[in-house]
This record gives structure tokens, C-alpha cells and sequence, in this order.
């Protein structure tokens, strides 16, 4: 199998705007976001969610969960989303974690963030 564009960003190859990070797993800043403050958490493994050895997924959902209280401590929205979806890159687990107020907030067409707007947000949430 050949490396995921989330591989290559846990290498270097392709730069992100990092949040977080543990031997397990990564987080940053997804660059077409449902809304300001769309993060990625990803497992370091290149392997689908639900294949995902039992402590990498738990893993993967304790860095959800850290990234979700970043998120409502510094940007302070209504609600918290999560999206486990899959359908961009199926092979390499991942979670949408971002903030949102309403139903129309979760449910909007992604748009295309500028690098400073992620850079901004990034510095903002990092840990």
C-alpha cells in the first residue's frame, strides 16, 4: 500500500499546521474546514479506524477528546462536532473534531482556508 497523504504529513513530506502530537497519534488543522477551528486527529498507523488495534483507537479517541476540550476552552462555541467519515482517504483513520453552533454550522459545504487563517487558529489551539 502506498503512503496516505496523512502518512506523508507524519513524515514531513507535506507540511500541516500542527495542534498536537503523541508517539500514537497527530492532530492539525484540516484545510478544508466545515468551520474556523476544523481539526484532523489522526492515528500514526496507516490502517482504517474500525482495523485500528484496540489502544491505537484508544488512542485516537483520547486525542479526539483532548482536542474537543481545546477546542471549547479557547474558541468557546456552542456545541462541539465529530465526524468519523472515511470517504476521502478510507485507508488511514481519522476523526473531524470542530465547532459549530447549529445544525446548519455541522451540516456546511467545506470551504478552502487560507494558510494564515490556519496558521492564526493553529497557534490558538496548539498545547
Amino acid at each position: 500500500m502506498s503512503d496516505s497523504i496523512f502518512t506523508k504529513i507524519i513524515k514531513g513530506e507535506i507540511p500541516c499546521h500542527k495542534v498536537y502530537e503523541d508517539d500514537k497519534t497527530l492532530a492539525f488543522m484540516e484545510i478544508n474546514p466545515i468551520q474556523p477551528g476544523h481539526v484532523l486527529v489522526i492515528s500514526k498507523k496507516q490502517i482504517h479506524l474500525w482495523n485500528l488495534p484496540d489502544e491505537d483507537y484508544k488512542a485516537v479517541m483520547a486525542t479526539v477528546k483532548k482536542v474537543a476540550n481545546r477546542i471549547n476552552d479557547i474558541l468557546k462555541p456552542k456545541r462541539i462536532g465529530l465526524q468519523v467519515v472515511g470517504v476521502h482517504i478510507p485507508d488511514h483513520a481519522h476523526v473531524h473534531v470542530f465547532p459549530f453552533g447549529n445544525m446548519n454550522e455541522y451540516r456546511a459545504v467545506t470551504y478552502q482556508a487560507s494558510d494564515k487563517e490556519l496558521a492564526k487558529i493553529a497557534k490558538k489551539l496548539r498545547f
